[in-house]
């Protein structure tokens, strides 16, 4: 009954300089307005106004912490200490992004909201064993402060008590011009990686780890999104980017940087996880948002930190199992400016 009693709400971070808005269904940023050239606050994320349209499942991922496993699992399986487990095939013919009802989907426990210089929200779930098909029971807890005056941290953390794949992402589509501003192709993008995992007619890596040096997905420099688009097969970018060189700082490595020439917003990714799924909303259709937005095709870009698609099925893969009483860590690190 206690599940029943929770309610979808919307909590708010505010520093003074920028806010966040974050719903307990699924850690779900709708919201966060930060300064562009002249000071001037727009909202850069896709999503709604309200909580509803959330729970009636007309977001694509907008916003959420995706889990139990971010990603594709190829055809819903996996075996693991010699046992197979099956997935819901939510995305045929494989599981995608935890299955029917993956932890965007669940209303989360507020543990802990913080006011003041530092605000901080901290949102706790008890996914069980057997949820969705996955084995062992997982405590997962997220935390999400606002670090300094433009600066926002989101720490997530699971511990199993059974070995259980765990791969979490932040599934938020970013518009440095503001979320009601047209396509993204303008935006400038900077990734720090020599190499994607390449994938199958059915999006699942191949398990090559592919050199991208003078491709359509070299981003190793900064390059306009759109300069290259229409030579990548598909509807546009969504591959997981594999995060090898990027410089470190306080544990984080520089994942990407994306910047409007518009607003001359700048976004500064960084990560401790090994990849980084970038998307740029290919299948995103006539979606009405907030303030009545209509996002369509290339609305937004996702910079998805994440364990790489399928590790559970490649050995080569760095893997994204993790043993009973071992904790499972992810950062991430978003640092907005104005150049």
């Amino acid at each position: 009954m206690a599940d029943q009693a929770k309610q979808a709400e919307l909590f708010e971070l505010d520093n003074g300089t920028m806010q966040v808005k974050i719903t307990n269904l699924g850690c779900t940023i709708t919201s966060l307005c930060v300064p562009g050239k002249d000071g001037k606050l727009a909202d850069v994320v896709l999503g709604f106004d309200s909580v509803e349209p959330y729970l009636k499942g007309a977001a694509p991922y907008f916003g959420c912490i995706v889990g139990r496993v971010a990603n594709r699992i190829k055809e819903g399986k996996f075996t693991l200490h010699g046992i197979e487990y099956s997935l819901p095939i939510n995305k045929p013919p494989n599981s995608l992004h935890g299955g029917h009802k993956g932890f965007d989907k669940v209303i989360w426990e507020v543990a802990d909201h913080k006011k003041g210089e530092n605000p901080s929200i901290t949102f706790k779930y008890n996914s069980r064993d057997g949820e969705e098909g996955y084995p062992g029971d997982v405590a997962v807890a997220a935390t999400y402060t606002l670090t300094s005056n433009t600066t926002m941290r989101l720490d997530m953390e699971a511990v199993p008590n059974k070995a259980t794949p765990i791969s979490l992402a932040q599934h938020t589509y970013w518009n440095l011009a503001g979320h009601d501003s047209g396509n993204i192709l303008d935006h400038s993008i900077r990734i720090w990686a020599n190499h994607i995992t390449p994938v199958d007619h059915n999006t699942i890596p191949t398990g090559e780890i592919m050199p991208i040096k003078g491709t359509a997905f070299d981003f190793t420099t900064e390059k306009k999104i759109g300069a290259s688009i229409h030579e990548v097969p598909g509807l546009g970018y969504d591959h997981n980017y594999v995060l090898d060189c990027g410089e470190e700082k306080s544990g984080l490595k520089h994942a990407a940087k994306l910047k409007d020439p518009s607003s001359s917003r700048v976004l500064d990714l960084w990560t401790n996880a090994p990849g980084m799924q970038f998307y740029t909303a290919n299948y995103v259709n006539g979606v009405v948002g907030k303030g009545g937005a209509e996002y369509g095709k290339h609305s937004g870009a996702c910079l998805e930190t994440q364990g790489y698609p399928n590790a559970i099925n490649q050995p080569n893969f760095p893997s994204v199992v993790v043993q009973p009483g071992e904790k499972y860590r992810h950062s991430m690190l978003f640092e907005f400016s104005v150049e």
